[in-house]
């Protein structure tokens, strides 16, 4: 007859058999990383401007809007990016705070705010786009929009954006484009943002 094993043993074995039990139940729920291994948190979705599925614009006509009355304190403008869609090119100007006014205009150059200097950026046609009660710098003068004035982009018909100003509550920015086309903005929130479109 083989001798039975101390109670010790029995519980310690006991213990251990309960709790690769609960470690596969566990596990299968989901809820256990195992030692050594790093919890990896889905990433957070990315906010795309406006529908997806939108047609290229058709309207050439200047747009001057007034979202605030104004009043509220000062956009602030901390970046703009680009990119390619079917049919037309989007960029969008990321902001903080209460919605500025825009306008969008066309012209015959591009110059600076407040200094009046020619910005010499080729290209078929230019339309600017200027935000009042906007900034792209904090309060003690650093840039929240960095780098520039000019940043060319690889798109159907925008060949370049160019930051015109951030002078006197005024944001400039400027459209250097291959040919005149249809366009259209469109103000956004969560996130804050101006989308413009223009068509190839």
């Amino acid at each position: 007859m083989r001798p039975s094993p101390a109670p010790g043993t029995v519980q310690g074995f006991a213990r251990a058999v309960a709790g690769l039990a609960l470690l596969a139940v566990l596990s299968a729920c989901g809820n256990v990383t195992p030692v050594g291994s790093a919890a990896v948190s889905p990433p957070s979705p990315t906010p795309t401007p406006a529908r997806t599925d939108d047609p290229p614009p058709t309207s050439t006509s200047e747009v001057d809007v007034d979202m605030q009355d104004g009043k509220g304190e000062p956009a602030v403008v901390k970046a703009v990016n680009w990119e390619a869609r079917d049919g037309f090119d989007r960029i969008v100007v990321d902001f903080e705070g209460d919605p500025p006014a825009y306008k969008a205009t066309w012209v015959k150059e591009l110059v600076q705010d407040g200094s009046g200097d020619r910005l010499d950026v080729k290209g078929g046609a230019y339309l600017e786009i200027a935000l009042s009660r906007a900034q792209a710098h904090t309060d003690k003068g650093a840039p929240t929009w960095e780098g520039g004035p000019v940043y060319q982009t690889n798109l159907g018909n925008v060949r370049a954006v160019v930051k015109t100003g951030d002078f006197e509550g005024r944001v400039g920015i400027g459209l250097v484009l291959d040919h005149r086309a249809g366009y259209r903005l469109d103000q956004q929130t969560s996130p804050n943002q101006l989308v413009v479109d223009v068509a190839h």
